[in-house]
């Protein structure tokens, strides 16, 4: 059991294209950190290195994939996981009008261009590491750079949120690390308020690059706003500071909720 310090709001607002809100409440939310812990507490027991073999960017893009399962089986029915795999957004907000539309898109649950973007909206799904500082800058202090499994914040310089165009708005962004060799989270921002000046200029791959998308960075500016947001943070003084340094902020010691998950 990890324990987190929680904000005082009950729910969350998704906000719909058509500029109608809909809340889903933090029990949700709270409900599946619990079962995504369990599921990547398991992975520990097999007898290969399941996060090695991953990778850091993969693993990263998988332990969102499998907050974002977790959190539409969760919900009752009001998020559905995206039918398509390039799909905008994560999890479709299947409020009334959200299943009417899914009705009449039966015969096209493999196509993409229904479901990228869903026209009821939804919840786009984000997850972030952060970032420490290059092999050669740690070597001059006489440190090595973490390797998969290493615990990450005595480290962290500073995290972001990558999408693949800049209209990418109701974000569950979250930031994680490793405990005991296995990766947790470490806490989740949220924001239904961002706006495309809050993402970067879209970045195109170059040729023979390793990068094979288009990414768009979350500014600073997004960034405060997805703290602001702050649904819960693990209690451990370490993160605390981090973020509230890193976003000029004391809001997470304005926190009076505390759950273990």
């Amino acid at each position: 059991m990890t324990n987190y310090i929680m904000t005082n709001k009950t729910s969350i607002t998704i906000k719909k294209p058509s500029g109608q809100e809909v809340s889903l409440p933090l029990d949700i939310i709270a409900e599946s950190i619990t079962k995504f812990n369990s599921i990547i507490s398991n992975f520990k027991e097999f007898e290969v290195d399941v996060f090695a073999l991953l990778g850091m960017r993969n693993l990263s893009a998988f332990l969102g994939e499998v907050f974002a399962s977790v959190l539409s089986k969760a919900s009752n029915g009001l998020l559905l996981k995206n039918p398509h795999q390039d799909g905008y957004p994560d999890l479709l907000l299947l409020d009334n009008e959200g299943n009417r539309i899914i009705e009449t898109l039966k015969t096209r649950m493999k196509e993409k261009e229904p479901f990228s973007g869903f026209i009821n909206g939804g919840i786009e799904i984000k997850a972030t590491c952060g970032s420490v500082p290059t092999p050669a800058v740690l070597s001059k202090r006489g440190l090595q750079k973490p390797e998969i499994g290493d615990t990450r914040i005595n480290l962290l310089t500073g995290y972001d949120w990558k999408a693949h165009h800049r209209e990418t708005n109701n974000l569950l962004g979250l930031l994680w690390d490793f405990k005991d060799g296995v990766p947790f989270i470490a806490a989740i921002f949220y924001s239904s308020s961002l706006e495309e000046e809050d993402w970067g200029k879209i970045v195109k791959p170059k040729e023979d690059g390793g990068r094979t998308t288009s990414v768009s960075i979350m500014t600073r500016e997004g960034i405060r706003k997805m703290h602001e947001g702050c649904i819960c943070c693990i209690d451990d003084c370490r993160y605390m500071e981090f973020l509230g340094k890193y976003n000029s902020s004391k809001l997470l010691y304005t926190y009076t909720k505390r759950s273990s998950f």
